[in-house]
């Protein structure tokens, strides 16, 4: 039944310019649409959408992941530190952390970072 449905990731916001700032600047997306009071970003398999909420930052768990090709986790890794994200840590069993990027096994890596309204976000090089 679903198997034909595209989704969209839904991110709110207590203001639209600040989170726009972010996900356009900091993280590089193009804006798709606008409409609904938020904007659509697209990216090469996925949709974001980033809409004005009275409930921004309630979610304390991951909101978004985004999947990186194991060769190109560095580099995004690196674009993310030269655009001022700061990374966040935690405790999970069997996660070895090394300047704020995790490690799990020889191939897992991830990193998790809040966007202005405190959504979490995180890129991995694969499924966690």
């Amino acid at each position: 039944m679903f198997s034909q449905l595209k989704s969209v990731a839904t991110l709110p916001t207590g203001d639209l310019a600040k989170a726009r700032s972010f996900y356009e600047d900091t993280l590089g997306l193009t804006v798709e649409r606008e409409g609904m009071e938020g904007v659509y970003y697209a990216f090469s398999e996925g949709t974001v959408f980033v809409y004005q909420s009275e409930y921004a930052g309630t979610n304390q768990a991951t909101a978004v992941s985004f999947e990186a090709p194991a060769s190109a986790f560095d580099a995004e890794v690196a674009a993310l530190r030269e655009k001022g994200v700061a990374f966040q840590t935690f405790e999970i069993d069997g996660v070895e952390w090394n300047d704020g990027v995790a490690s799990m096994g020889d191939s897992l890596k991830a990193v998790w970072f809040s966007d202005p309204d405190g959504n979490i976000l995180n890129v991995s090089t694969g499924e966690m």
